[in-house]
């Protein structure tokens, strides 16, 4: 089972010698990178949110396997989508999924299903592997793509990693993939992305999920991100750090109507 690449020529390169080169040239060396719990990067084109996703993956020591939530922007599929077996191919080549974790959390938690017609045409965990691909060869991934509108389940989701994580026979890194405030004038997608990461910043997965449907933040990856920060809670976590934002507006220098992005570790 191989899920073929449904963006490739369009938020990245098509060809793998420019995408290396991209990805190579987006990666920020000037960082060591070490273990971490989770990150949360974006998902839009290189063009746009390629520097953040690179800032954050630069800093992060892959392990061999690395579990993507993303959001469902197609509608398809199951509220939780697990790609459970098989492949995804980019350009680079092929990233084998972890079918042992799949099964895993398949058994553990009932609400996720074995599902790819919510991943076919997804692009926000297609666009994380190039950096994965590059940084780790050989890296194993879990994707999931969510569209849960409930707390009660995606806190449930990132406990039960947490409680995988633990008898897994290798290192787990969470990753949500988000966007953060869509189509707003700069200075009013700075202001409501600031609500939104003061409560990813505080590893506060309760607070990201109340601050964004009160304040009607469109920050598309809110419930992988909720999941995630579930997960490091449990893990232990207390803190995140803010290694880059940016809105696409710093890329176009059109403020008028931006997109955020930010990238976030939390250890």
């Amino acid at each position: 089972m191989i899920r073929e690449p449904a963006v490739a020529g369009q938020f990245y390169p098509r060809r793998a010698s420019q995408l290396q080169a991209e990805v190579t040239g987006l990666l920020d060396r000037s960082h060591p990178p070490s273990e971490a719990l989770a990150a949360v990067v974006p998902h839009a084109g290189y063009v746009y949110s390629g520097p953040v996703a690179g800032a954050v993956f630069s800093r992060l020591s892959i392990p061999e396997t690395v579990v993507l939530l993303g959001p469902n922007h197609t509608g398809l599929g199951a509220p939780v989508s697990v790609w459970a077996v098989g492949a995804w191919r980019t350009p680079l080549g092929e990233v084998e999924v972890d079918e042992t974790l799949a099964t895993a959390l398949l058994e553990r938690f009932p609400g996720a299903t074995g599902n790819e017609a919510a991943h076919r045409l997804e692009h926000s965990l297609e666009v994380q592997l190039p950096f994965l691909q590059v940084l780790r060869p050989g890296v194993r991934i879990l994707p999931i793509a969510l569209a849960v509108d409930a707390l009660a389940t995606l806190l449930h989701l990132g406990e039960t990693f947490a409680d995988l994580a633990a008898s897994h026979p290798r290192s787990l890194l969470m990753v949500a993939s988000t966007d953060m405030t869509h189509f707003q004038p700069q200075e009013v997608a700075e202001r409501q992305d600031r609500l939104a990461l003061e409560r990813v910043l505080a590893v506060d997965p309760e607070g990201l999920w109340q601050v964004v449907l009160e304040n009607d933040i469109s920050m598309c990856g809110y419930m992988p991100t909720t999941a995630v920060l579930a997960y490091a809670r449990a893990r232990g976590a207390v803190s995140a750090e803010l290694v880059r934002y940016e809105t696409s507006g710093d890329r176009t220098g059109d403020r008028r109507s931006v997109v955020g992005y930010a990238g976030v570790i939390v250890r």
